[in-house]
């Protein structure tokens, strides 16, 4: 493989991370909001069977996909942790804290 080879399939690789980056805010924006109408319409705004759902959805579609399932779930774990933060009036960028597992045990935002 040339450098000139090597250089172009990192500038292709820089291009494709804009994508998943802004489908993570995207995302994020729209588990807020949902939080945001449950509120409204006097349901929980947290429901932690339904991001178990939607965790399990995810990691369906990634193994029809042909994805990393344990990937998948973490990410859409993570995403709904940030979302989970926001409502509560934090906000924490970077990885876990030392107590902070990532896993589904606290409760989160709903997400439809």
């Amino acid at each position: 493989m040339s450098d000139e080879r090597l250089e172009e399939l990192r500038v292709k690789i820089r291009a494709v991370d804009c994508e998943p980056v802004a489908l993570i805010g995207r995302r994020k924006d729209l588990v807020i909001e949902i939080g945001e109408a449950n509120e409204a319409l006097g349901l929980p705004v947290l429901d932690p069977p339904q991001e178990a759902k939607v965790v399990r959805r995810a990691a369906e579609l990634a193994r029809e996909l042909g994805v990393d399932e344990e990937l998948t779930r973490d990410v859409i774990w993570r995403i709904i942790a940030s979302a989970r933060d926001t409502q509560e009036g934090r906000t924490r960028w970077g990885p876990p804290l030392p107590h902070d597992s990532g896993a589904p045990s606290a409760p989160g935002a709903d997400e439809g």
